[in-house]
C-alpha cells in the first residue's frame, strides 16, 4: 500500500519485539515482575503485549481491505490465511524433537497464540468487509457485554459461576469439556474457546483506530488519545464488577488494553507521522515479517530448550549458564540480557529479510 503510515509497521514491529523478549528469558524462575503475567485478576505490561498485537491486526486490516474489490477471492484469501496461522499454531503445540517429531495426541495443546490470531483475524475481516463502523460499534458493546453477562450469571453444574480459577469459572469449565487434555493447564487455557469472543473485539477497537488514521480528520493523535483515555477510564471502572483478567480476556481487560494501545500508537504516530522523527526503523523491519519472525521464535526456542546437553541441561540453558550468568550481577539482569540478545537475533534476522526485499506472507 502507498503511503503506508510509519506508525502501525513500528507498532507491529515493537509488539513482536516485545512477545519474543518475555516468551525467551534465561530462566523462567528469574525475571522481574514487569516481564511477567500476572497470576490471575489484574495486569502487568506484558499482559498489554498479546491484545496490543490483535488491536494491531485490526488495524491492518482497514490498510489491507479498505480499497479493495469485495469478490469471493478475498474471503478465499482470508480463509486460507486463518488456517495458515491456526495450522502453524498446531504445528507449535503438537512439535516435539523426538522421532517422530510430534506428541502423542493427548498431550498436544490445541489453542494457542497463533490460533488465536487466525480465528481473530478472520471474523474481524469478515465483520470489516460486510459492516459500517457503527454497526461494528454495536457489535463489539454486544459482544462485551454479552461475555459479561455469560461469565457472571450463567451457572456451571447448577453451582454460581465465579471469575476465579475454579471448575464453575464458565471459561474454564468449557475448555476442559471442550477439549479435555489438550489444554495449557489441566483446568484452563489463556487462549481458550469463550475467551476468543471478547478478543475479537480486541481486533475490532483496531480497526476502529485504523479508519482514524486512515480518514481525513484532523488531529488524528488527539483523537486516539482521548478514545484511549476513554477505554482505560471506562475498564478501569468495569474492574470493579468484572475484573482484568488476561487469563479470562475479560471485556474491561479488552479495554484497558485497547486503551493503552490507542495510547502508544498515539505517541508514535505524533513522533514519526507528524513531527517526521526518525524512530524505531528497526522495528519497523521486524513489523514487516511479523508472523514469521515470531514463529520462528518459537519454533527454535523449542528446539534449544529441548536438546539436552547433558541429564539436567537443555542447550538452551547451557548458553544461558555458560554466556549470561556472571557474579557481579543478579540472576534477574542475567534473564533479562539473554532475553534482550534473543530479540537482538530476531531483529537483525528481520533486517536482513528487508533489505534482501524478502517478505514471507502467512
Amino acid at each position: 500500500m502507498k503511503n503506508r503510515i510509519l506508525s502501525v509497521d513500528i507498532f507491529r514491529g515493537l509488539t513482536i519485539a516485545l512477545m519474543i523478549l518475555v516468551n525467551t528469558p534465561g530462566s523462567w524462575s528469574n525475571i522481574y515482575a514487569p516481564f511477567l503475567h500476572v497470576k490471575w485478576h489484574g495486569y502487568t505490561p506484558t499482559d498489554l503485549v498479546f491484545p496490543f498485537f490483535l488491536f494491531i491486526v485490526g488495524t491492518s486490516i482497514v490498510f489491507a481491505y479498505k480499497n479493495r474489490t469485495i469478490d469471493a477471492k478475498v474471503y478465499k484469501k482470508i480463509t486460507i490465511r486463518a488456517l495458515k496461522l491456526i495450522g502453524l499454531g498446531l504445528f507449535l503445540g503438537a512439535f516435539t524433537i523426538s522421532f517422530p517429531f510430534f506428541k502423542d495426541f493427548p498431550e498436544i495443546r490445541f489453542p494457542g497464540v497463533l490460533q488465536r490470531i487466525g480465528v481473530v483475524f478472520f471474523f474481524a475481516a469478515v465483520l470489516y468487509l460486510n459492516t459500517n463502523w457503527k454497526t461494528l460499534i454495536l457489535i463489539s458493546i454486544s459482544l462485551l457485554i454479552g461475555y459479561w453477562l455469560l461469565m457472571n450469571f450463567i451457572p456451571v453444574n447448577g453451582v454460581a459461576s465465579t471469575l476465579e480459577r475454579a471448575p464453575n469459572n464458565l471459561a474454564n469449565f468449557l475448555d476442559v469439556k471442550v477439549f479435555g487434555t489438550h489444554n495449557y493447564k489441566p483446568d484452563y487455557d489463556p487462549e481458550g474457546l469463550l475467551s476468543t469472543i471478547p478478543s475479537i473485539v480486541s481486533s475490532l477497537l483496531g480497526i476502529f483506530t485504523g479508519l482514524i488514521l486512515t480518514s481525513k480528520q484532523e488531529k488524528k493523535a488527539t483523537l486516539l488519545i482521548g478514545i484511549g483515555g476513554s477505554m482505560l477510564i471506562i475498564g478501569s471502572l468495569w474492574d470493579i464488577f468484572f475484573p482484568i483478567n488476561k487469563a479470562l480476556w475479560t471485556s474491561s481487560f479488552v479495554l484497558v488494553t485497547a486503551g493503552w494501545a490507542n495510547l502508544v500508537l498515539a505517541l508514535i504516530y505524533y513522533v514519526t507521522d507528524i513531527k517526521g522523527i526518525k524512530f524505531g526503523s528497526i522495528f519497523r523491519y521486524t513489523g514487516a515479517n511479523a508472523i514469521t519472525v515470531y514463529f520462528l521464535s518459537s519454533f527454535i526456542s523449542k528446539i534449544l530448550g529441548s536438546i539436552m546437553v547433558n541429564e539436567t541441561t537443555s542447550v538452551h540453558g547451557w548458553l544461558y549458564q555458560k554466556i549470561f550468568v556472571r557474579d557481579v550481577i543478579s540472576l534477574e539482569t542475567s534473564s533479562l540480557l539473554y532475553a534482550l540478545t534473543v530479540v537482538g537475533f530476531y531483529m537483525s534476522l528481520a533486517y536482513v529479510l528487508y533489505k534482501k526485499k524478502i517478505f514471507i506472507k502467512v
